[in-house]
């Protein structure tokens, strides 16, 4: 039964068109089959993209992490970038989008010829989805209150986080413990019990004027996060990547979280601790405001 528009968190988003396997079909239309690699394993590479005035931001470093993962997981038959920015790109023509939207950008390993976790049964090669919303930065401005997650994010030895993947069972079960806990997020650590991510984001601290984040080992290195470490180094902020106990993180300065999905978005409390006076701290909103001045000179044009 398709969803009736008051349902949805944006009506408008009741009428998009998707774009997948190389057509563009109505919402409701949308499918993959049950014999696609991401129904049967979660095998699946992914980006999340955003649309500022007529840009979609910082494009070609997510392309390029798209194809990283999928050259990582052994993909045949990767789709070329300029075929991938095309699909895109007739995508948010299609749904008239030009501002204020979110993209997010799937490539499955494709349809197998019968079920099972071998490769070798994928014989059609990848299967592209560009599935694009009017979506605002989901954390808004009355900041975040977190929780410690009793479910560690994943080590290399298990899965590397690097690859950018879709099976994201460690990180649903973390946003359940978030929402049994009655707040925002989740605060992952990594297996030695240093922080890691969020269940959705990275994270940054602030201590005597001084950036910092966990390395790039049980967290993803996100896009958005390089992004914000280049703006430090560009405005004169000491930013370092180095591991972080929660102690560090209870009594930090500043607290705050970055991705494309919810931009920088400051913490006001982790597990029951409140974050500085729990508003934006000062390093918080100067890097906002490069950052939002960033979204409006920056990305690739969306052709007319």
């Amino acid at each position: 039964m398709p969803y009736a528009a008051q349902e949805l968190p944006d009506p408008r988003n009741a009428s998009i068109v998707v774009h997948v396997g190389g057509r563009l079909v109505a919402r409701d239309e949308a499918k993959v089959s049950v014999f696609d690699s991401s129904v049967q394993g979660g095998d699946a590479v992914w980006e999340g993209l955003r649309v500022y005035d007529g840009r979609v931001f910082l494009l070609d470093e997510h392309l390029d992490r798209l194809h990283a993962s999928a050259k990582a997981l052994a993909f045949a038959d990767i789709p070329s970038r300029e075929a991938i920015r095309a699909a895109l790109f007739e995508t948010l023509k299609a749904n008239g989008m030009r501002d204020g939207a979110h993209v997010r950008l799937t490539l499955t390993r494709g349809e197998k010829v019968t079920s099972g976790m071998s490769p070798s049964n994928n014989r059609r090669g990848p299967c592209l989805i560009v599935l694009a919303e009017w979506k605002a930065p989901v954390f808004g401005t009355k900041g975040l209150r977190l929780v410690t997650s009793a479910w560690r994010r994943n080590a290399p030895q298990c899965l590397d986080s690097k690859i950018h993947h879709a099976n994201l069972l460690n990180n649903i079960l973390a946003k359940i413990d978030a929402e049994r806990a009655g707040v925002d997020e989740a605060l992952m650590l990594d297996v030695d019990g240093f922080l890691a991510e969020t269940n959705a984001t990275n994270v940054f601290l602030v201590r005597a004027g001084e950036l910092l984040t966990p390395q790039p080992d049980a967290c993803l290195p996100g896009i958005t996060r390089g992004f914000v470490l280049a703006l430090a180094r560009e405005h004169g902020i000491a930013a370092a990547e180095r591991r972080l106990s929660l102690s560090d993180a209870y009594t930090c300065d500043e607290m705050f979280t970055t991705g494309t999905m919810g931009e920088l978005a400051h913490v006001v409390e982790l597990d029951g601790r409140r974050i500085g006076d729990g508003s934006p701290g000062p390093l918080t909103r100067r890097l906002q405001q490069h950052f939002r001045a960033a979204t409006q000179r920056l990305g690739s044009p969306i052709p007319a």
